[in-house]
């Protein structure tokens, strides 16, 4: 099931990619970031409701609402960026780039969650590092 939705998770931010640079003519980056942003917090919170998950907000650690509040942080700092990127340039060098972040995602792992690294994920990191020049000197 993990596959699937991560498979699922690609293809919407390939459409995310793709709406907002037809989105964003002619509008603020950061004002375009609210928008997405509030829709997004709106979706969530309907999920939320929809589910009944609300009753679990009272057992979440003072650790977990530290990281999820520097978390969203970085999801806010990561879009702003994303967006004017978007605006400035093009969605073909853009995104390739962006995606670097499984790479950097990939070495704060090993760094930094002691998770072990394997010659299989070096060798992935390499590839997509790899990719990512290709299509940004195309």
């Amino acid at each position: 099931m993990w596959l699937v939705l991560a498979l699922c998770s690609a293809v919407f931010a390939a459409l995310t990619s793709i709406l907002a640079k037809l989105g964003i003519d002619g509008v603020n980056s950061h004002l375009s970031t609210a928008i997405r942003t509030a829709v997004v917090l709106v979706m969530a919170w309907a999920m939320v409701l929809l589910t009944g998950a609300q009753g679990g907000l009272a057992a979440i650690s003072r650790r977990s609402w530290l990281f999820l509040i520097l978390s969203g942080l970085a999801t806010g700092a990561s879009w702003l960026c994303y967006y004017r990127a978007l605006q400035l340039g093009e969605v073909s060098k853009v995104v390739p780039i962006d995606k670097l972040s499984v790479v950097i995602t990939v070495l704060l792992a090993f760094l930094l969650l002691q998770e072990a690294p394997t010659p299989k994920a070096i060798l992935g990191c390499v590839l997509i590092a790899a990719g990512t020049l290709l299509c940004v000197i195309a």
